[in-house]
């Protein structure tokens, strides 16, 4: 229930952080004058699922984020709500554990954390102290499990607060006919 609140938040720190380069380097200018579009965008309609399909992940967040036409749904509809940085944080996990080599590994461990995990980071996900603790410990040595409490809170945060929100939204509805 507090999610909303401080999900604006977020993006305020995102538009800071873009004034700050921008006074920093004019040459970028033209970044901030075509910013990327804020209306959800629909995916291509070759992958619509079926309405069996579609209905299928009104209880299971998993299919949903399994299927490429309900990830890019979902993750359009948490935009609206200003939320995309958990869809995105997961996506970010669920690549990083395919790493194979230890270099990149490290590189895109460090790239996740100051994207979604370090205190003011740019698209910060809402974890609790704990979890972000545990977390920065695992990264002293990172491997595949690395960002795994992290993601399961937030998961189940998806599950248990975006979920419900995206299956009564007007962008499912119009699947599941």
């Amino acid at each position: 229930p507090d999610l909303p609140l401080l999900v604006p938040s977020c993006r305020a720190k995102e538009i800071k952080t873009k004034l700050g380069t921008l006074l920093q380097k004019p040459d970028s200018a033209i970044d901030f004058i075509i910013p990327y579009p804020e209306k959800p965008e629909k995916p291509p309609k070759a992958q619509k699922p079926s309405p069996e399909e579609a209905l299928q992940w009104r209880d299971s967040l998993e299919k949903l984020l399994q299927n490429p036409y309900g990830l890019a749904s979902f993750c359009s509809f948490l935009r609206s709500e200003f939320s995309e940085e958990n869809a995105e944080f997961w996506v970010a996990c669920e690549d990083y554990k395919k790493t194979k080599s230890p270099v990149k590994m490290a590189e895109k461990a460090k790239k996740i954390y100051e994207e979604f995990i370090q205190t003011e980071a740019p698209k910060e996900v809402n974890i609790d102290h704990f979890t972000k603790a545990v977390t920065m410990k695992n990264l002293v040595e990172p491997s595949p499990s690395s960002f795994d409490v992290a993601q399961k809170r937030i998961f189940a945060l998806m599950e248990k607060d975006s979920l419900p929100r995206f299956v009564r939204s007007e962008l499912y509805q119009e699947l599941i006919k």
